[in-house]
């Protein structure tokens, strides 16, 4: 069974290469398929964003289809920048803008109100007609200062300490983060996508 991964996105892209190890599915990519449009992301939490992008791209590959949307949640700043991260500061923001905004918007934020946690709803569409959704969260807090390298596409693990492992996400290559919140979605996901694969290969 194919399955298309909904997103631009180089980073998750690979993270979810490496999760889906294993799982015999093949996953293509909206470059893959030559889908170069994008759905208004006017959703106002992450699952409406989610089921928003999976429907959209369902609707254009017409097989099935897995899309997410997260971000990183402050508890001192009132859960921002949540559904906003890249457009935070008012515009289209750069990774190292954003990892700059953050931290100016923290610098007076004692260690003790620095909590924070990275959250994601994935999404999974098919012909079935309906969609279904998954959540995953990882706990931490922000750092004072950036730490190296940044990944692309993903600013804030450069100022992320997660509690779990007690390392910054920037500094763990993506098989040693144990349980993060992709893994988390995809792991409630995937009873759910091996119906799809039971009943793609029946119907052939």
């Amino acid at each position: 069974m194919r399955i298309l991964l909904a997103t631009t996105n180089e980073g998750k892209i690979r993270e979810y290469k490496h999760l889906l190890e294993g799982v015999h599915v093949g996953m293509v990519t909206l470059a893959d398929l030559g889908i170069h449009e994008k759905p208004e992301e006017t959703g106002s939490t992450f699952q409406e964003n989610a089921i928003l992008k999976v429907q959209f791209y369902f609707q254009k590959a017409l097989i099935p289809t897995l899309a997410d949307d997260g971000g990183l949640e402050i508890d001192a700043l009132g859960g921002e920048p949540g559904v906003r991260s890249r457009r935070w500061p008012g515009y289209e923001a750069s990774d190292e803008e954003l990892i700059h905004y953050a931290l100016e918007k923290m610098k007076d934020i004692p260690q003790g109100r620095r909590t924070a946690r990275f959250k994601v709803v994935l999404a999974i569409a098919s012909d079935r007609g309906v969609v279904n959704t998954f959540e995953g969260s990882l706990e931490g807090k922000i750092t004072e200062n950036t730490h190296y390298p940044i990944v692309p596409g993903y600013p804030f693990r450069s100022i992320f300490y997660e509690f779990k492992t007690g390392r910054v996400l920037s500094e763990l290559p993506i098989e040693e983060l144990p349980n993060g919140h992709r893994e988390q979605a995809l792991k409630k996901a995937l009873p759910f996508l091996q119906e799809i694969a039971q009943e793609s290969r029946e119907s052939r």
